[in-house]
């Protein structure tokens, strides 16, 4: 167990969404004075003047300590850093904010995929960007807005020093909002990352009919190849059998409150991919993943029949139809 690192009093928030909003409505309840950056000048003045992000969390009441900020150097005093922007976009934010890091600075990464062109997960993209930081991860079942108007959720929070996951779970936690402290960062990215692109597939399912054993197949199958990707990447298969895996995974599979599943029901009802993101503010994080994660398994050589349908029919190579004849036709194998 390391020694108690001192109680952070700052919070820096990167990512003005829906899950960074939340976030920041989270920090502030637990205390943490808290700074949320955001790339929209509306969600800064919103949040700023109405106490509320009328963007992309509208109708929920902030807290009205949480300031918002357009400016890095706001963040620069900060004891604690979560970063919420987008996977995609990830690397570029981080590029920006890295002046403002100081050595050591505690990074919690909160953004779930694969890096398009490198195949990188956050924590890498992390090392690359700011490699004076150190990193945690923060992953788990858990709606935006459900988390900002403080219903119960439960998450994983990761970090290669035991102690440290201790001290950050007891940092961010609230009576609601209820992190369990975990060392491999790799297993909490993995799920996260995995999951969406699994609940594209089972929104895909839902949205042509095909009945809610298929969707709970579906959902098995896929978490396996979610564990097998994990314990190839270096990560471990308790961790995603976790929250921050099997527990994401059946949250994001169920919901069409999901941005992932409801593009997959989109897919399933005929539309295609434009129309089923047109008019969509908040990122549905699977529909880029997916090609990454199908390269990055087919580097490791890990088996994705569903994963590989999934991002086969994002990238237009197949039709639904056909996607789901060939995974029925896949030659029988013991489970």
């Amino acid at each position: 167990m390391s020694k108690k690192a001192p109680l952070a009093k700052k919070a820096g928030v990167i990512g003005g969404g829906a899950w960074g909003t939340a976030l920041a409505q989270v920090c502030a309840r637990a205390g943490l004075a808290t700074t949320l950056w955001a790339r929209e000048a509306d969600v800064v003045a919103s949040v700023n003047a109405r106490h509320e992000n009328t963007s992309f969390l509208p109708g929920i009441a902030l807290d009205p300590s949480i300031r918002a900020t357009g400016d890095f150097a706001d963040l620069a005093g900060s004891d604690i850093v979560l970063a919420v922007t987008p996977a995609q976009h990830l690397r570029a934010t981080l590029m920006a904010f890295a002046p403002h890091a100081r050595q050591g600075l505690q990074i919690l990464l909160c953004a779930k995929g694969v890096e398009q062109g490198s195949l990188k997960l956050m924590t890498q993209v992390l090392a690359e960007t700011i490699p004076h930081a150190a990193p945690a991860v923060l992953s788990g079942p858990s709606f935006a807005g459900e988390v900002a108007r403080g219903l119960p959720t439960a998450v994983t929070l990761a970090c290669p020093d035991p102690g440290c996951a201790e001290d950050l779970a007891e940092l961010i936690a609230t009576p609601s909002f209820r992190p369990y402290f975990a060392t491999d960062m790799i297993g909490a990215e993995a799920g996260g990352a995995v999951k969406n692109v699994l609940a594209i597939a089972c929104g895909i399912v839902e949205g042509r009919g095909l009945g809610r054993s298929a969707h709970a197949a579906l959902i098995t199958r896929g978490f396996s190849e979610l564990t097998r990707l994990a314990v190839a990447l270096g990560g471990e298969a308790e961790t995603v059998a976790g929250l921050c895996g099997l527990g994401d995974l059946v949250l994001t599979c169920s919901s069409p409150q999901s941005r992932n599943m409801s593009v997959g029901l989109a897919l399933g009802r005929g539309q295609t991919l434009q129309e089923a993101l047109a008019g969509k503010l908040s990122v549905a994080e699977g529909v880029a993943s997916a090609p990454a994660v199908r390269q990055l398994a087919k580097k490791l050589g890990v088996d994705v029949p569903i994963c590989e349908a999934t991002a086969a029919i994002l990238a237009g190579e197949v039709g639904v139809d056909q996607a789901i004849r060939g995974l029925l036709s896949r030659p029988l194998r013991e489970e």
